[in-house]
């Protein structure tokens, strides 16, 4: 069985990234999003085990000293993390797996799983976020100011991932994030594994 792809998705505050994800996970039955663990406690409609592992900053601290997370960071106060024992096991049986964390724990996968294949959600401009930001209503003007500032720096990085999506038009950004989905699945190498005994009778 071949070993399922993974896929790291990130973007700056308010660029789509969450609705492009969730078009994606309910479009293509082949991915599974990675549940991340966090110290944070839920909000409001948050349920355990499928929006995050909740967990106690002990148990945290515990998983972090065993090497559990194959990222992590400290966010606002909170900590968050990513499974590494989960995602190897869930590749090895053949499943695609999608992280949707920042560009800094997509730098800490790439380093321990160099053939992650990493993708960028921009805005079409800093008003658009800008205003996009302002439309969600959850925000004080000062907020929006620091988000635009940290998304600035979170865009500085795009250079670092194999692909870029402009999401201009949603429904563009979906096909274009589906297509890179699915290309990597026709890969040679892909192939070679998956369907190895049709190629040599074909040959």
């Amino acid at each position: 069985m071949s070993t399922g792809n993974l896929f790291i998705v990130a973007a700056p505050s308010g660029a789509g990234k969450t609705s492009l994800v969730k078009n994606l996970l309910a479009a293509d039955s082949g991915i599974q999003l990675s549940i991340s663990y966090t110290t944070r406690a839920a909000r409001p409609g948050e349920v355990d085990g499928q929006h995050y592992h909740f967990v106690s900053r002990e148990i945290f601290e515990k998983m972090l000293e065993r090497g559990d997370f194959l990222e992590s960071a400290e966010v606002y106060g909170n900590f968050y993390g990513t499974s590494q024992p989960w995602i190897e096991a869930a590749r090895r049986t053949g499943k695609d797996i999608l992280l949707e964390i920042d560009w800094q724990g997509a730098d800490q996968v790439r380093k321990l799983i160099p053939d992650a294949i990493s993708l960028f959600i921009l805005p079409p401009s800093v008003e658009a976020l800008r205003q996009r930001l302002q439309g969600r209503g959850q925000d004080a003007e000062e907020v929006i100011q620091r988000r635009v500032a940290a998304a600035r720096e979170d865009i500085s990085h795009v250079g670092e991932f194999d692909y870029v999506i402009i999401n201009d038009d949603f429904d563009a950004a979906q096909q274009d994030l589906l297509a890179v989905v699915r290309a990597q699945r026709l890969t040679i190498g892909a192939q070679m594994t998956r369907h190895g005994e049709l190629l040599a009778s074909l040959i």
